[in-house]
């Protein structure tokens, strides 16, 4: 999913179904795409691999989707069943009818002619330089071509030595074998020639509306993509998947759009991640406060998850992921308003405790099977093991229904703070593979305290886990001058 902003001026919103993109943003009301909104789910992008391969015109375009499309990718699993049967029946034969041979040599011809059909497309889309830069290309090529020779020969002529007959017999064996192995590796690759086929899509979008005058921002920390597919327009802010993004990476992402945008009012950005909701909604709505667009974070937020669900799809939210992400949308509103955008002042504290609330029915339900960990620039700087009272002293408080967790010498910290929680008894796990988790920055701490209720807690925020948390579950969190 990948959402195009224009502009400051009257806000819209476009959607092009057929691309897999929303459009957001201002500028003329002149498009003649639909209007509506985008119920999408968790899309992939494709922005999170790195393949190398080029456009081509619209032809070779028309040629390359057809060759991953529904039909051939069936009747590549068909011909893995069929060859897996064919080397089966061909190692068991002793001795075969000569209509049996027919068989078997008619069936090898057909699998070696849609291999080298399926090598001719990828020369013909990716152009003859592109495709034989890999070595790995270069030896699929050569087994295709090699296998259909020999398979032409043995099939066509009349090989009726008995010492030659064994020899290629052997060798079509052997490199049938191997050929089986390059079909797996084709249905493997399904997926990923998707997200080829729609990242040329999105370009052929770009292009046609808004030629010359893009920018693309991948914010996937995963593996990038060629940017030649944008032209090399393609800024990268890097996110990890249902997390936030640094204050320093928000601020620099919105003065190069303030620029970008300045350059030419025809000027838009295409903003993408893999689902376009979490890390896409956050940026989006960071630039739609910077623009002016919206003066308060939640009016952003509820704009952006608004337009972005479909509601005769499903009433699902498809919004902003995360609690954290949210927060940190208003951590922008605030660095705007009050800091003329610049980072806040600096501000180290010492984590003293952790106080989780409403803990009954949460695992044990006294805390000692939990794990807390705080990280800060993607470093693990603390780890607290409850069961052991490793580096904390744990104390249940059934009065009050809660756990406090005294951490001993507790980390300073500055910043960026993820604080994540894992049990030792089965708890669900959700995002980032654990029960719950949050991030705060530490110049947003007032009275050395931070207190976050169910929904403003990561994972627990979701509805379909309030049979395990309850509406009075959330975390405390207390400090101390360092």
């Amino acid at each position: 999913m990948m959402t195009v902003v224009t502009a400051v001026g009257m806000m819209m919103m476009t959607v092009v179904t057929a691309v897999g993109m929303t459009v957001v943003g201002g500028g003329d009301d002149d498009d003649d795409d639909d209007d509506g909104g985008d119920g999408g789910g968790d899309d992939d992008d494709g922005g999170d691999d790195d393949d190398d391969d080029g456009g081509g015109d619209d032809d070779g375009y028309d040629n390359y989707s057809l060759s991953v499309s529904l039909y051939s990718s069936m009747f590549g699993v068909v011909l893995i069943i069929v060859d897996i049967v064919l080397v089966i029946v061909d190692l068991s034969l002793m001795t075969r009818s000569r209509d049996v041979g027919d068989v078997l040599e008619t069936v090898s011809l057909i699998i070696s002619l849609f291999f080298l059909t399926d090598v001719l497309l990828r020369v013909y889309v990716e152009g003859f330089k592109v495709y034989f830069s890999s070595r790995l290309n270069i030896i699929d090529a050569c087994i295709v071509v090699i296998t259909l020779v020999v398979t032409m020969i043995y099939t066509f002529s009349d090989l009726t030595g008995a010492s030659l007959i064994p020899r290629v017999v052997t060798f079509l064996r052997f490199l049938r074998i191997i050929i089986l192995v390059r079909v797996f590796r084709l249905a493997s690759q399904k997926k990923e020639l998707e997200k080829v086929t729609r990242r040329m899509e999105v370009a052929r979008f770009l292009d046609t509306k808004h030629e010359d005058h893009y920018r693309v921002y991948n914010l996937c920390s995963e593996k990038g993509y060629d940017p030649k597919f944008f032209h090399y327009r393609v800024e990268r802010v890097f996110i990890d998947d249902h997390n936030v993004p640094s204050l320093e990476d928000m601020l620099k992402y919105t003065a190069g759009v303030r620029e970008w945008m300045a350059a030419d009012p025809k000027n838009i950005i295409a903003i993408h991640c893999k689902g376009g909701k979490g890390r896409t909604g956050t940026l989006v709505c960071t630039w739609l406060i910077d623009s002016d667009q919206f003066e308060s974070a939640q009016d952003s937020l509820d704009y952006f998850g608004e337009r972005r669900t479909d509601k005769s799809r499903s009433s699902k939210f498809q919004g902003v992921e995360t609690p954290s992400q949210s927060r940190y949308v208003g951590y922008y509103e605030v660095m705007k308003t009050k800091f003329n955008r610049q980072l806040p002042p600096e501000q180290s504290l010492k984590i003293k405790s952790i106080r989780i609330h409403s803990i009954a029915g949460v695992g044990k339900g006294n805390g000692s099977d939990l794990k807390v960990k705080i990280i800060v620039r993607k470093k693990l700087v603390f780890l607290c093991v409850c069961a052991k009272q490793e580096n904390c002293t744990v104390f249940p408080d059934a009065g009050t229904n809660s756990v406090v967790i005294s951490l001993q010498e507790g980390p300073v910290v500055n910043g960026d703070v993820k604080v994540m929680f894992e049990s030792s008894a089965g708890l669900p796990k959700g995002y980032e593979d654990c029960p719950f988790y949050f991030w705060f920055n530490t110049s947003f701490i007032e009275n050395n305290r931070l207190v976050l209720s169910r929904e403003e807690l990561d994972n627990p925020h979701k509805a379909k886990t309030w049979d395990l948390y309850k509406e009075a579950f959330g975390v405390t969190l207390s400090f101390s001058e360092p």
